[in-house]
């Protein structure tokens, strides 16, 4: 990979194609699109290489040439402490952590773990349709609460969720920052978020995947400094596996500093008999490091530009709106200005333009007149998926 200061070239291009890759090699089957001259902006992985100390510690373990079980993690605990610490000014006893095969699992875990079949598990919609998948398939009830979309920009409703309560619910999963609204929550929104946890008596999950990826002029607040009162309800997530496009690792943190809750969770764990691993482990402790804070900078200044050149084009197109990203790297398209039955607008993304995205509509309530595109792509893709979309539209213009 080019080095430029140190740093990665995002602009090259990777070819993907052939390599079991979900995100290219499924998508002429899923949606008929294909990959020889297809753009996938749907699966939340990027076209990038994870930082060089990520690729050297698998390649140490492959000059070892031995794969057997991950020993001493004291390392690896000290990598994930040390991240929170610099980064997020939260610390993090290493007692607290466990470790999952990623954070859908992690929630899965935690619905076991917290809930019975039959009780409410509140989401704040639309909202990572995953959780949805994990919810209703461990036989609980998804308890939609709808975010206000106040011109182009999600805020919660505290007074309308209160009064959708009824008591059955006994959690609630935050995405934070959230999946696909991007947006970053305040101090004041938090704060306001653990007293509704505390008033309805919710075991509170934070899931804080995208926590790393934010735009600059913006500050992810990890839910346990924001509301270090609600420590007892409280269940925090986290991963190098977005951050750093390792997702295949399938590795993710589920801290938890509460002795009762932890112990309720590790008698999950330890009933399942899961344990991490171990490319993993090296990938996500080298990760968690100067040289991979420094990649993380590089990239949110490079994303930034994609989601700039991206919000213009789709603004340009009367009846498109994108909603502006605080973080994550996943655009959310408002397209009801169109008038444009789903359907019609479905064709002329898939057939047209030839772009694979997220439905609106698998997101939850709210979800129904958006498209999810990722912009982790090279930008020479993001100009092309642009105007594409502008040629798709074009009798709007």
């Amino acid at each position: 990979m080019t080095l430029t200061a140190n740093l990665p070239d995002f602009d090259e291009l990777i070819d993907r194609r052939g390599t079991h890759s979900a995100k290219w090699d499924k998508m002429e089957a899923l949606y008929g699109v294909s990959p020889a001259d297809g753009l996938p902006m749907w699966v939340a992985d990027m076209d990038f290489r994870p930082p060089a100390c990520v690729t050297k510690a698998v390649q140490d373990m492959l000059d070892v040439g031995i794969y057997g079980y991950f020993g001493d993690d004291r390392a690896y605990l000290e990598a994930i402490t040390w991240w929170h610490r610099t980064r997020n000014n939260w610390e993090v006893d290493p007692s607290w952590i466990f470790t999952t095969h990623g954070l859908v699992n992690g929630t899965a875990l935690c619905i076991e773990a917290f809930t019975a079949p039959g009780d409410g598990v509140v989401l704040f919609t639309p909202v990572y349709h995953a959780f949805f998948r994990v919810i209703e398939a461990s036989g609980r009830e998804v308890v939609q609460c709808p975010l206000v979309n106040r011109d182009g920009r999600y805020e919660m409703d505290f007074d309308a969720y209160d009064a959708m309560m009824t008591g059955s619910e006994k959690m609630l999963v935050l995405c934070s920052p959230h999946n696909p609204g991007g947006r970053v929550w305040t101090q004041e929104e938090l704060t306001a978020l653990a007293a509704f946890a505390k008033r309805h008596d919710l075991i509170l999950v934070s899931d804080e995947i995208h926590g790393d990826l934010v735009f600059p002029g913006q500050t992810h607040i990890p839910m346990a400094c924001a509301a270090p009162e609600i420590g007892d309800r409280l269940v925090m997530m986290t991963a190098t596996t977005k951050t750093f496009n390792i997702a295949g690792a399938h590795l993710g943190n589920v801290i938890i500093p509460d002795p009762a809750l932890r112990d309720r969770f590790g008698k999950v764990m330890a009933g399942l008999g899961i344990s991490p691993n171990a490319f993993g482990l090296h990938m996500a402790t080298a990760a968690y490091s100067p040289e991979g804070a420094a990649w993380v900078d590089a990239l949110m200044a490079y994303l930034d530009g994609n989601r700039a050149l991206f919000d213009a084009a789709i603004d340009a197109i009367p009846g498109l709106r994108s909603m502006r990203l605080e973080g994550t790297y996943l655009a959310w398209v408002d397209f009801s200005g169109t008038g444009m039955e789903e359907a019609e607008i479905k064709r002329r993304i898939l057939e047209e333009a030839q772009i694979a995205v997220n439905y609106g509509q698998t997101f939850g309530e709210g979800g129904r007149d958006f498209m999810r595109f990722n912009l982790a792509t090279p930008r020479a893709r993001v100009e092309e998926a642009c105007a594409r979309m502008q040629r798709a539209f074009g009798d709007l213009q």
